[in-house]
């Protein structure tokens, strides 16, 4: 049984995610940081129904305090399945925007990217198999006002992937991103109404996180061992 850990796994997309790396036979980690009671409802409900879950609590952005987290384990096993998708909205134009909401947008999606995934890569390396797969963003490819913090995140987990993908190819171990559009996730509802989906998505509708799910469920298998450093869109024909 293959160990995934899916960062920010209680929310919209990891839960979706969580939900189908379990049913396809993975011990999954749900990482969670503010939505603990949402990780242990989701790992109960994985159990109930056949699976293997448990839940991880730690702050990505705290560097030691995801490192002792993450040493046990990696002692016992390896993690050779991670999704990457931590990462938080703080929204305003740029001339408006505060240092904070640069920085703590930054510190999640491409600080926490490096705090999870750094420890794991040696012990992944040993078994000369992975699969790194990082959530971005419809807004790292063409960008979008309000989020020029959001984008330069999600944008450097983009040149992020196909260096690290380089460096580990030989090894067994891909490295893909996954960019998501409008996903009707509690997230997006609040953003996007229907006219707006409508006028933005040509396929005239939200995606639904499942089909984000199926998505990394593909790249986290055997069948997509030839498909590294890539940033696969998943957002109905927007771009």
């Amino acid at each position: 049984m293959k160990h995934a850990l899916v960062t920010g796994g209680s929310g919209g997309i990891g839960s979706a995610v969580c939900r189908r790396l379990a049913a396809d036979g993975c011990h999954v980690f749900i990482h969670a940081h503010r939505g603990a009671d949402a990780a242990h409802a989701l790992a109960e409900e994985i159990t109930a129904q056949g699976g293997s879950a448990q839940v991880l609590i730690f702050d990505v952005t705290d560097k030691t305090a995801t490192a002792d987290v993450l040493k046990p384990l990696l002692e016992q096993n390896p993690i050779q399945i991670l999704v990457n998708n931590a990462g938080i909205h703080d929204d305003a134009v740029f001339p408006g925007m505060r240092a904070e909401q640069w920085h703590s947008v930054i510190d999640v999606s491409l600080h926490g990217f490096f705090n999870v995934t750094q420890p794991l890569m040696m012990p992944m390396i040993r078994t000369r198999w992975g699969r790194i797969i990082n959530i971005t963003s419809v807004a790292a490819v063409a960008g979008n006002r309000g989020q020029v913090n959001y984008s330069a995140a999600k944008g450097a987990l983009h040149s992020a992937t196909k260096s690290l993908s380089l460096e580990v190819a030989s090894r067994g171990i891909t490295v893909n991103a996954v960019a998501p559009g409008i996903i009707a996730t509690p997230m997006s509802q609040d953003t996007f109404d229907a006219p707006t989906i409508a006028r933005l998505v040509p396929m005239k509708r939200a995606g639904q996180p499942g089909e984000v799910a199926d998505l990394v469920s593909f790249l986290a298998s055997g069948h997509a061992a030839y498909i590294s450093g890539q940033v696969i869109s998943i957002n109905g024909g927007m771009i």
